[in-house]
């Protein structure tokens, strides 16, 4: 299959006009003997795309094609491939493109805590090159960090579990989510509901703890089996006293919880993770007296064999994310943009519609 030496992409020009991208040719990145090239079918829209986007976490170079959860199909395969994988397979890739692949961390699953750990955008390689991400036609990357699509998982379903859906189980699967066990997912925005899924189909007794009853509903569609809205719950420390064995936070920003509370409603020995990576001036505060007997912790996306192990939850229990999609283009990226920053969404979006948007 021929395709074109240059990738294009819908790409943020700057940070002061984040929510204008514009379409953009650039050339990928060297082709190596174990890449993996793909043509990009669908694309979900992270919240990590906003920050990067908007600057939150620093200057980033630009033109940047941003979006890290990323459903296409192998166009070609480097001369010492041995994925398996096989050209015109449907594959996906999340938010880690790179790792030394050698180190103790690496051969153990621990791929994202690789010292060089490279993300699908916005960060340089070695070799000096900075990673594009899935607003575009194609993507090169290290068949390592390449995963087949389950045939049963549509693409735009699919999408959103390759960096969001990960970052949520792999705190769920390393801290023993399952039967007999009560978790508690912190925030229903697009990671929570997934989390809640996730965590209801391993089998654990699922809370999702949020600041209003606004969302008490939907929590509830998801399979949630309780709802906790802490500020109309009075001394919710009090009232949960010594019920949980694992809690993710997964809330975009850290501003409104209490981490002086949290620890109240853990059992002796409880897990506290959080997955949240807010603004850069956001901190993290929290008497130590208060952790007598808790753990808290942060955790960074997943390993590829915990991705391969998600999705198999994913097919196997037919679980269905809730997902709105949106076309490609510089109209499409815009409304995702302004919608999310606004928190319109239910509850997470994929980008969909790229044959149309991208003429090779």
């Amino acid at each position: 299959m021929s395709y074109p030496e240059k990738f294009e992409g819908i790409a943020i020009q700057s940070h002061e006009d984040w929510k204008n991208p514009k379409k953009t040719k650039y050339d990928p990145k060297p082709f190596y003997d174990h890449d993996i090239d793909i043509k990009i079918e669908a694309c979900g829209v992270c919240g990590s795309d906003i920050h990067c986007a908007a600057g939150h976490w620093g200057n980033m170079k630009m033109p940047l094609v941003v979006g890290h959860e990323i459903v296409g199909k192998v166009v070609k395969l480097g001369p010492k491939s041995n994925s398996g994988l096989k050209v015109g397979q449907r594959v996906g890739v999340g938010a880690q493109v790179f790792s030394c692949l050698e180190c103790d961390r690496c051969k153990n699953d621990n791929e994202p805590y690789c010292t060089k750990f490279v993300t699908t955008y916005s960060q340089p390689y070695e070799d000096g090159y900075v990673s594009q991400g899935g607003y575009a036609n194609y993507v090169r990357v290290h068949e390592h960090f390449v995963v087949p699509i389950p045939e049963n998982i549509p693409s735009h379903l699919a999408a959103p579990l390759l960096c969001g859906g990960l970052t949520v189980y792999s705190p769920l699967v390393r801290n023993g989510c399952g039967p007999g066990k009560k978790v508690g997912i912190v925030g229903l925005g697009g990671i929570g509901s997934m989390g809640t899924l996730i965590s209801k189909a391993m089998g654990a007794e699922t809370y999702v703890i949020s600041r209003s009853s606004r969302k008490r509903e939907d929590a509830m569609k998801m399979g949630a089996d309780h709802y906790i809205a802490t500020l109309e719950e009075g001394d919710w420390g009090e009232k949960y006293f010594d019920t949980f064995d694992l809690i993710v936070v997964c809330a975009s920003s850290l501003t409104d919880i209490d981490f002086n509370i949290m620890p109240k409603v853990m059992k002796v020995g409880g897990r506290i993770v959080s997955i949240s990576i807010p603004e850069q001036h956001e901190m993290l505060s929290l008497k130590p007296y208060g952790l007598k007997a808790v753990s808290i912790s942060y955790s960074a996306l997943g390993s590829i064999k915990e991705l391969n192990q998600l999705l198999k939850l994913v097919s196997e229990k037919d679980i269905k994310i809730w997902v709105e999609t949106l076309p490609v283009g510089e109209a499409g990226v815009h409304e995702a943009f302004e919608r999310m920053e606004k928190g319109d969404v239910r509850y997470r979006f994929t980008l969909v519609g790229y044959d149309k948007e991208f003429s090779d």
